[in-house]
């Protein structure tokens, strides 16, 4: 098994600007793909059906690649895209933040058709994540964007991408950067608030999907630097967390922080996801 982690570059902040791999123990296996069309990468999903990792690239586009890490999939410069967030919809289709346009656009894993905006332009000020619940619901946090304009909520959309007015989040101490779906059917969210303050409160923090209700609040307490929390991912029990320099696990049945999983200076993580594999990457 690989953990595979993107790290930012430019304005995302002054990482590699690759795709890196790390093996289980937490040593490093070097870049996972050195396609020049990688830039900036950001979003991540997995296809187990089809062994693919989808990824998003801040060029505009979206590619797909295979366990070795080469290119299979590119749906080429797609305009105005600039993609943050990586999920699958119910019906299959990735979908990809569109952080520009304030929205999520649907493609076909196939990747060789137009993507489909889903939500209307602007649906929130800056998106900082999203997931599909079980019930076919679609939840979508807003934070603040890299100019410092948007807000800190989280929305909820039902299947057929109509806002659930009902579904309310209440909690000043929420400025969120990704989203992601407990086994509980539970919302959780990475949070840095205030966002971009050196001294800012990192925690995750787990809302009830019936309501928005403010189940438990997860810190590192001490066992890791946690700072600048971004990309959430489930592994069984376990809840892992990307931020800077390093790589953060949680048990989630517990909620103790089991301290870092990976160290690597300038990491700059956005996202990360475990897939099959375990040979040494160039």
């Amino acid at each position: 098994m690989l953990l595979v982690v993107t790290s930012a570059s430019g304005i995302n902040g002054d990482g590699y600007g690759a795709l890196l791999a790390f093996g289980t123990d937490g040593s490093s296996r070097g870049v996972f793909c050195h396609d020049a069309r990688i830039s900036d990468p950001r979003g991540l999903a997995f296809d187990q059906n089809e062994g693919l990792l989808f990824i998003n690239s801040g060029a505009d586009r979206v590619l797909a690649l295979d366990a070795k890490g080469h290119v299979v999939r590119d749906t080429g410069p797609v305009a105005g895209l600039n993609p943050g967030g990586a999920n699958f919809a119910p019906d299959g289709r990735l979908v990809v933040g569109m952080r520009t346009a304030r929205s999520l656009m649907a493609f076909a894993t196939s990747l060789d058709q137009p993507g489909q905006r889903i939500l209307p332009q602007g649906v929130v000020p800056f998106p900082r994540g999203f997931a599909f619940g079980t019930n076919g619901r679609l939840f979508l946090a807003s934070g603040i964007g890299p100019d410092g304009e948007g807000n800190n909520s989280i929305r909820a959309f039902n299947p057929a991408m109509e806002l659930i007015p009902s579904w309310q989040v209440d909690d000043r101490e929420l400025s969120p950067l990704d989203l992601t779906i407990a086994p509980n059917g539970n919302v959780v969210v990475s949070s840095e608030c205030p966002f971009g303050v050196p001294d800012a409160v990192t925690t995750l923090r787990e809302y009830d999907a019936g309501d928005g209700r403010l189940v438990r609040v997860f810190s590192a307490a001490g066992m890791a630097e946690f700072r600048k929390p971004r990309g959430l991912r489930f592994d069984h029990r376990r809840l892992y967390c990307v931020a800077q320099d390093e790589v953060l696990a949680f048990d989630f049945t517990t909620g103790a922080c089991l301290g870092a999983v990976v160290r690597q200076p300038r990491l700059n993580g956005q996202a990360l996801m475990f897939i099959p594999g375990d040979e040494p990457i160039g």
